[in-house]
């Protein structure tokens, strides 16, 4: 079969596979990159193979990169490093070093050395983009999971400013996670106002509804918590969740589960019978 390759290979294009194809014509390595298309994503073959194109040539950063992107959705983080840090030492530019920083914010969960690595990189490139999001987003990101809310507030309005002027609007995962900030810095109103911008451009996003409720009840508004909250459970059921490609491999910041909505839930409830 040959349905698999693009499930197998999301971070890159059939043009940028041709041109590896092109940069290293050799017989072997050609046959087993062609092997690579009926292989499924997690299984030793496909290591097997990737280990073969190397043997053949050791420098390839995209094969080191292909090693390493499977191990970090099976959640093998410190070995998908290994063979990143090879990515990065055999590639003349940052791609992959911004790949890298990008796994470190959102899989590794090491936040500090994801700053470092982004604020190295902004001294290269100033404004740039990794999956879709600035260096901000993610130096954001990291600052709100070491609790240093202003910092990630300060990072995630930059993030918006370069979205409004890349594309015309902040991205709605940006203002999500810029309600958040609001709420935890105890801005509950301005993080109400967020998250109902938020809700603008997705409405079945569960998420903001989760946490505008929890909101919503301390201002003693409770049944519109619970009404909030069960549309959320309706959501979730019905598979909406956070909207970023890697959200099925790896949890973002605050990425609610739901065992919370229930929870949340009863809590109203049992509120209101006090």
């Amino acid at each position: 079969m040959k349905t698999f390759f693009l499930f197998l290979i999301p971070f890159f294009t059939f043009a940028q596979n041709s041109e590896i194809n092109q940069q290293f014509d050799t017989l072997k390595i050609q046959h087993y990159l062609d092997k690579l298309n009926d292989i499924r994503l997690f299984s030793q073959d496909r290591q097997k193979y990737l280990d073969s194109i190397l043997m053949e040539k050791s420098d390839i950063a995209y094969i080191w990169q292909q090693k390493a992107m499977p191990l970090f959705k099976q959640k093998k983080y410190e070995l998908g490093l290994q063979y990143l840090d090879s990515a990065i030492k055999y590639d003349n530019t940052d791609h992959y070093f911004e790949y890298g920083a990008f796994i470190k914010c959102i899989f590794v969960k090491s936040h500090k050395e994801a700053i470092a690595d982004f604020e190295e990189l902004k001294t290269k490139h100033k404004i740039g983009f990794v999956m879709d999001h600035s260096y901000d987003f993610y130096i954001g990101l990291s600052y709100l999971q070491l609790n240093q809310f202003d910092k990630a507030e300060e990072y995630l309005q930059n993030s918006i400013h370069y979205s409004e002027e890349k594309w015309g609007s902040g991205h709605f995962v940006e203002y999500f996670y810029l309600g958040i900030i609001k709420m935890e810095q105890g801005n509950n109103k301005e993080a109400i106002v967020f998250f109902d911008k938020v809700l603008g451009f997705y409405k079945e996003f569960p998420d903001p509804k989760y946490y505008k409720a929890q909101l919503l009840e301390l201002q003693n508004r409770n049944n519109e918590a619970i009404d909030l909250i069960n549309q959320a459970i309706s959501d979730f059921s019905k598979g909406y969740t956070i909207n970023e490609d890697n959200a099925k491999y790896e949890e973002y910041p605050y990425q609610i589960k739901k065992d919370w909505l229930t929870l949340e839930l009863n809590f109203i409830k049992e509120l209101q019978l006090k």
